[in-house]
C-alpha cells in the first residue's frame, strides 16, 4: 500500500497588514475603562505582530476601506451578502496565489483529485470548481469540500489524500485550504469577542500529496474529544457575518486533556503510547500563543518545539484551516534549504477546533 507524502506546500496571503488598524478600531469600540486596559495588555502578550486582509487599512480608526468604499467602521458594518460577494470575488484570487507558489506548470493536467478546506465563505458553484476553470485542471478532476471544520480541517484535509492516495498509488492530489477570516469581524463593545477577532487574519495554502517518496510522509491519523465542551468554540451564520464564540476557558481545557493524554499513554490515546519526547518536530496549529503555552507545558516539551507554530502566529495571527499548513511549509522550507531538519526526523502534527476536538497526524521526513 502506497505511502502519501505532503510533497511540497505553497502559501500566500492578501496584499494588506491590518493588524494594527483592527487594534486601533476594536481598541475604540470598549467603552469600559477596565476593559480597555485589559484588552491592551491581551494585544501585547498575543505574541501576534501582523495579520492580513484584501481590506486596506487606513489612519482613520473608524474602519477599514474596501475596493468599493467604506467596509467596516461605526454603523456601517455589512450583512452576510455583501460579506459572502466579497468571499466570491476574492478567494479565488488568493487560491491562485497560492497555486502560484506551489508551482504546479507542467502538472497540472496530471491532478486526479482536488480537495478544499474552507469555513468563511459560502458560493455555488463552489470554490472547488472555481479552482479548477481557474487553474486550468483537468473538468473530469475528482472534487471534494471540506466545509465548516473550523480550524482541524487542515489535519482533515489532509486525511482525505492520504486515504486517496493509499487506495491508488498514482494518485495525485491537490489540497487547497483558503481562509478570509477578516470577512466575518463584528461590531460589539464585548470584550471575550473582541479578544477572539483579535487572533484571525486571512491565508490560503496549496499542496501536492503523491505517492512521491519525498517531502513528509504521513503515516497515521488519529481524533479525540474532550467531553462537555461542545460550547467552547461555536461558529455561527448571523445576519452580519459568520459569528465565533471562542471561550477562554479553551486554553485551560486543552491543557487539561493534552496532560490527561501525555500520563495515560496507551494505545488507544492521541499519542498512541509514545512519548512526546520521541517526536523531533511539531506541527501545532498555531491557534493563539495560550494554546501554544498549553501544548508546550502538557507535553513538557523543549521551549523551542514550537517555533514554527510560534513563527507562523506571529507573521499571520490564526488563518484557521490554512494555519497548519503554513507551520508545514516552514518545516519543508527548513527540510529544503538543508536547514535544522534532518531526513528521517519524526513528527507529530495536531490542531484544535469546534467540539471541542483535536485532529493528529503523525509523519517523518524523506
Amino acid at each position: 500500500m502506497a505511502t502519501a507524502h505532503i510533497n511540497r506546500i505553497g502559501t500566500a496571503v492578501p496584499p494588506n497588514d491590518v493588524h494594527d488598524a483592527f487594534v486601533a478600531l476594536a481598541g475604540g469600540m470598549i467603552a469600559e475603562r477596565r476593559d480597555q486596559l485589559i484588552f491592551r495588555r491581551m494585544v501585547g502578550r498575543s505574541a501576534i505582530d501582523h495579520r492580513f486582509s484584501y481590506f486596506a487599512p487606513v489612519a482613520d480608526p473608524d474602519g477599514f476601506v474596501g475596493a468599493d468604499g467604506k467596509f467596516y467602521g461605526r454603523g456601517q458594518w455589512p450583512g452576510t451578502a455583501v460579506r459572502m460577494g466579497y468571499y466570491e470575488q476574492h478567494a479565488p484570487r488568493l487560491a491562485m496565489q497560492a497555486l502560484d507558489a506551489l508551482g504546479l506548470d507542467g502538472e497540472r493536467e496530471r491532478i486526479t483529485h482536488l480537495v478544499v478546506a474552507s469555513c468563511t465563505g459560502f458560493v455555488a458553484p463552489g470554490l472547488d470548481q472555481l479552482i479548477v476553470k481557474a487553474a486550468g485542471l483537468d473538468l473530469a478532476v475528482e472534487r471534494t469540500v471540506v466545509g465548516f471544520m473550523g480550524c482541524y480541517a487542515a489535519v482533515n484535509a489532509l486525511r482525505l489524500a492520504h486515504h486517496f492516495v493509499r487506495s491508488d498509488a498514482a494518485a495525485r492530489v491537490l489540497v487547497v485550504n483558503l481562509e478570509l477570516c477578516t470577512l466575518h469581524l463584528q461590531e460589539t463593545a464585548d470584550l471575550e469577542k473582541l479578544l477572539s477577532m483579535l487572533l484571525f487574519g486571512d491565508g490560503c495554502s496549496a499542496a501536492l500529496v503523491t505517492a512521491d517518496e519525498t517531502g513528509l510522509a504521513m503515516h497515521d491519523f488519529r481524533s479525540a474529544a474532550i467531553a462537555e465542551s461542545e460550547g467552547a468554540i461555536t461558529w455561527a451564520i448571523g445576519d452580519t457575518g459568520f459569528e465565533m464564540h471562542l471561550s477562554g476557558e479553551v486554553p485551560v481545557r486543552i491543557a487539561r486533556a493534552l496532560k490527561y493524554e501525555n500520563e495515560r499513554n496507551d494505545g488507544a490515546g492521541l499519542l498512541r503510547g509514545t512519548r512526546p519526547s520521541e517526536y523531533d518536530i511539531w506541527a501545532v496549529h498555531a491557534g493563539g500563543r495560550a494554546i501554544l503555552d498549553a501544548v508546550e507545558t502538557s507535553f513538557e516539551l523543549a521551549g523551542d518545539a514550537l517555533s514554527w507554530s510560534r513563527g507562523v502566529l506571529r507573521d499571520y495571527g490564526n488563518m484557521s484551516s490554512a494555519t497548519l499548513m503554513f507551520v508545514l511549509s516552514r518545516i519543508l522550507a527548513g527540510r529544503n534549504n538543508g536547514g535544522a531538519v534532518p531526513a528521517g526526523a519524526k513528527g507529530f502534527g495536531v490542531a484544535f477546533g469546534p467540539g471541542l476536538a483535536a485532529e493528529s497526524f503523525r509523519f517523518s521526513v524523506q
